[in-house]
């Protein structure tokens, strides 16, 4: 758990970053930013932010703000029923660069620098998205990603988020 003058921290260099991109939120957006720290206590490292715009029973959208070489860690997203397979995500890079990882052929030198937990890493194709550019995740499907040098924001537009139904490599996340 970090505290809170750390979160406040955080949230105020995501800010920048979307201010940096010409994405405006509300001040009641930036109060609910949400800090994923899963559970670690280096959220700078392993960790991202995110502003919720719509989470609803057909879809959702938010912007997933990355400081510098911040690494969201490997996951997916698993079948709920028989009849929902899983969240299905889009990826549009809105600025910064961003390296994604997906299961295929391991790129032979990653751009992704990982600073922990390094053991829970498995795919390894690497897409690396710039702004504009975007790449859909199908349901139940590993992927973990990582921003560039100077940060990241990625617009994520998918089916319904249960982010607690999230399946993680590393046993020790927690994403509640």
């Amino acid at each position: 758990m970090i505290s809170k003058e750390k979160e406040m921290e955080l949230k105020k260099r995501a800010l920048t970053l979307l201010q940096k991109a010409g994405i405006v939120i509300t001040e009641k957006e930036f109060q609910d930013m949400e800090v994923v720290e899963l559970g670690l206590g280096i959220p700078e490292i392993i960790g991202l932010l995110i502003v919720v715009y719509e989470n609803n029973d057909r879809y959702c959208a938010k912007e997933l703000i990355m400081l510098p070489r911040q690494t969201c860690p490997e996951h997916r997203h698993p079948a709920l029923s028989p009849s929902n397979p899983g969240k299905q995500e889009t990826f549009r890079c809105r600025y910064g660069e961003v390296y994604l990882y997906v299961p295929g052929e391991p790129v032979k030198k990653p751009k992704a620098v990982l600073k922990a937990r390094k053991e829970y890493f498995t795919v390894w194709h690497e897409i690396v998205l710039k702004p504009g550019q975007q790449y859909t995740i199908p349901p139940d499907t590993l992927h973990w990603f990582q921003a560039g040098d100077e940060g990241a924001i990625v617009s994520e537009f998918s089916s319904t988020s249960s982010d607690e139904t999230d399946v993680f490599t590393d046993p020790d996340i927690k994403r509640v």
